[in-house]
Order: structure tokens, then sequence, then C-alpha cells
């Protein structure tokens, strides 16, 4: 990897990090990391509007992190960067806390407030 290639490169996991930087975001990966989920189900999830879910779902799109795929009239998204599926995991630890994988969506809700 030439120096171009590798300051693209660190741009672009920074633009990540960024994406991943707003509670709400990342619990959004944490929960399409255990399911792949449709808005509503995220919605529930997390207490919060529709709408507000929806912007942060564009968000991470646009970066590439989530993909959304039409089943009839829902939209269900999933993690689809690797790279970050990685880094949640170890960063949360969620490969070894198998208690919190079952109970992500209490969870959730106790600690996004927006």
């Amino acid at each position: 990897m030439d120096k171009q290639e590798f300051k693209k490169k660190i741009e672009k996991t920074a633009e990540i990090f960024k994406a991943l930087g707003h509670p709400a975001r990342l619990c959004i990966v944490c929960k399409l990391l255990c399911k792949d989920c449709n808005v509503t189900e995220l919605q529930d999830c997390l207490d919060l509007p529709q709408s507000t879910v929806s912007q942060h779902l564009a968000a991470l799109k646009s970066k590439g992190i989530i993909k959304g795929k039409r089943a009839g009239v829902e939209v269900i998204y999933s993690v689809v960067n690797e790279d970050v599926k990685k880094i949640i995991k170890i960063l949360l630890n969620l490969e070894e806390n198998h208690q919190v994988l079952n109970s992500i969506d209490e969870i959730l809700k106790e600690q996004v407030e927006y």
C-alpha cells in the first residue's frame, strides 16, 4: 500500500468512527449484530421516534456500515462492514458476554435517552 492509499484508508476509517461515535448509531449497530431488523423493531428497541431511527440508519448506510434489503413493504437492515463487526464485538466484548446478547433490547433502551 502506498502513501496515498494509506491516507485514503485512514480518512475512510475516520469517517466510520465518526458515524459510530453517536450512542444511538452505536446501539443500532449492536442490535443489528445480534439480529437483522426493520425500522420498527429498532424504534421499539431504542425507544426513539421512527424519523430519528431512519436518520441514523441513513448515516450508517451512507458510510457503508449497514445495508438495507427490501422484503415486501419493509426494509431489513444488517451490518455489512466486516471491520465494523470485528471492532464492535471486540470493544464491547460481545462474543464473550452472551448475557448481553440475550438482553440487548432492555440494555439499549436503558442506555439511549434522546
